[in-house]
């Protein structure tokens, strides 16, 4: 299944597909749009609108300010929204949103309530779940295919070196 080491999670692509394959019937629901989450959700994303043919598929790309992150109140600063769909291309939709892991869940927090915001019905889809880490209480992912405390690391993201990924 996976590789571990130490406090991380090495996911093959076949761990990947085996999460993708577990979720697929998860879904109670018909969506008629995905909002994939940068950079995290694009992939697994993409997958899922594949698999579920969905067709209006967004992006959505959020920032912490990280100057806020190094200071004290880091979990209280606002999202800053990059790259955003229009309300209209959301409005009255059935929104899945997916991401690859919820730590904190600050950003597909921010996501879900933004898509909401513009008159659609959301929900939300992860890889992996993190209970220990978020800052939601009992709020966890709509949709989410294993729970983990641990660093997770996906295929996409092997080969980035390891000056960005500590091992």
């Amino acid at each position: 299944m996976t590789a571990e080491q130490s406090s991380h999670i090495f996911m093959t692509w076949t761990d990947v597909d085996r999460l993708i394959n577990y979720l697929i019937p998860k879904f109670n629901r018909e969506f008629n749009a995905m909002m994939m989450v940068t950079r995290g959700g694009i992939i697994p994303g993409g997958m899922l609108a594949e698999a579920m043919d969905i067709t209006h598929v967004l992006t959505a790309a959020v920032d912490f300010p990280a100057e806020l992150e190094k200071a004290d109140n880091k979990l209280m600063a606002w999202p800053q929204f990059i790259q955003f769909p229009v309300d209209e291309q959301l409005e009255g939709r059935s929104v899945l949103i997916v991401d690859d892991v919820w730590g904190s869940g600050r950003t597909i927090t921010a996501v879900k309530n933004r898509v909401l915001a513009a008159g659609a019905d959301p929900q939300t889809c992860v890889l992996h779940f993190n209970p220990y880490r978020t800052l939601f209480g009992k709020v966890r992912p709509d949709y989410y295919a294993d729970i983990t405390d641990t660093f997770v690391l996906y295929p996409w993201e092997i080969d980035r070196g390891g000056d960005k990924i500590l091992l």
